[in-house]
This record gives C-alpha cells, sequence and structure tokens, in this order.
C-alpha cells in the first residue's frame, strides 16, 4: 500500500529529484519559461508557487528559507525584488503549464511549456501601451 507516498519518482533517487528539481525552479524563476516534460513540470509547480509565496511575505526569515532551498543569491534577491511584487495582489496560481503539439528529439517525450503566469502579460501590457496612445493621438488630430 501506498499511503503518504505522494509525488513522482522520476525514476531519479531522491537527491538527484531535489536537484533536478531545484535547478528547474531556479531555470523558472531566471527566465520566466521553461520547457520540460509533464511529469517534471507538475511536481515542480507546487515547489515554485511555495517560493513566491515565502517572497511575498517579504520578511528575513522567508528570504533566508528561500536561499536553503534555492542555492543561488542572485535567484533569491530578484525573486524577492522582481517576481513577488507582481503577484502581490494574486492569491495564488502563479504558474501554468502549456502542452506543446511536438515532442522531444531524443526519446519523443511529450513536451510543455512551465511559465510564470503574468511573465509575458506585463511585457505585452507595457508593448500595446504606446500602440493605443498613438492611435489616441491619430483618432484625435
Amino acid at each position: 500500500m501506498r499511503h503518504q507516498k505522494r509525488g513522482r519518482h522520476l525514476n531519479r533517487k531522491p537527491n538527484h529529484r531535489r536537484a533536478m528539481l531545484r535547478n528547474l525552479v531556479n531555470s523558472l524563476f531566471e527566465h520566466g519559461r521553461v520547457v520540460t516534460t509533464p511529469a517534471k513540470a507538475k511536481e515542480a509547480r507546487p515547489f515554485a508557487e511555495k517560493m513566491i509565496t515565502l517572497a511575498k511575505r517579504g520578511d528575513l526569515h522567508s528570504r533566508r528559507r528561500a536561499l536553503a532551498i534555492l542555492h543561488n543569491k542572485q535567484i533569491v534577491a530578484s525573486l524577492f525584488d522582481e517576481v513577488a511584487p507582481r503577484y502581490a495582489e494574486r492569491p495564488g496560481g502563479y504558474t501554468r503549464i502549456l502542452h506543446l503539439s511536438s515532442h522531444r528529439i531524443g526519446d519523443g517525450a511529450s513536451q510543455v511549456i512551465f511559465e510564470l503566469v503574468e511573465a509575458e502579460m506585463g511585457a505585452k501590457a507595457e508593448a500595446e501601451a504606446p500602440v493605443a496612445e498613438e492611435a489616441v493621438a491619430g483618432a484625435a488630430e
């Protein structure tokens, strides 16, 4: 019986699995999106969301806990200074998993895009804002 044995093993030993998930979440916070397999993304999602929740608290204890888990000062700093303020009003659901139709070349594994929800939304809003202002200025003339 599998009582209290949640989570995917991903064909790895526990230390390797923890390191892989840590690296995946580090890459997510560094780049905003990562292409990976569905099982890895589903396993990394709660891990990433807990890190954002820690960053939203913003106190020293949370920063030290995040640093103990992520092991990268630059990523923890950007997590607390850049990522957490974007989600200050959001109660949860900071990541999304988008399935790709293509498969990985080497082994044919299905792939997904694992990304932060509003990472591209802020960029789209900033890119569309000048266009909207130009359209309003053109209509006023």
